[in-house]
């Protein structure tokens, strides 16, 4: 998609990126990508790497190894991501400026199965 602004009689295009984003359905890691996304207006093609063994398996290829969420950002390979990371490098390479937009999710959290469970602790007298 192009954007089309101009200045003194001078038009820019301003290209917006390919994104895909190899991600599962409802991990923390993966929200937090698609929150970046969404703060950004970022378009992305989102591939569901758990039902869809295809996309896993052409996101191991890619990348190189088998964690997620893995983003390709005009051909760049991100492995292994949090959304943090990803705003990070988007930011870094100018593809966005920044913004005072929040979130609507956590960017650098796991998923709820695992995060650490509380542990009681015991001391000895």
């Amino acid at each position: 998609m192009n954007c089309l602004w101009q200045v003194d009689a001078t038009y820019f295009v301003m290209n917006k990126p390919k994104i895909i984003a190899y991600l599962k359905p409802s991990c923390g890691w993966s929200m937090g990508v698609r929150a970046i996304m969404k703060k950004y207006d970022l378009p992305f093609e989102d591939r569901d790497i758990i039902n869809d063994p295809v996309q896993r398996q052409e996101m191991i290829e890619k990348s190189g190894q088998m964690l997620s969420p893995c983003v390709e950002v005009d051909g760049h390979m991100l492995a292994d991501v949090s959304g943090d990371e990803v705003e990070s490098y988007i930011l870094s390479k100018n593809i966005v400026t920044p913004n005072e937009k929040a979130p609507d999710s956590p960017t650098n959290q796991p998923c709820p199965n695992e995060m650490p469970a509380a542990t009681a602790m015991q001391f000895q007298r």
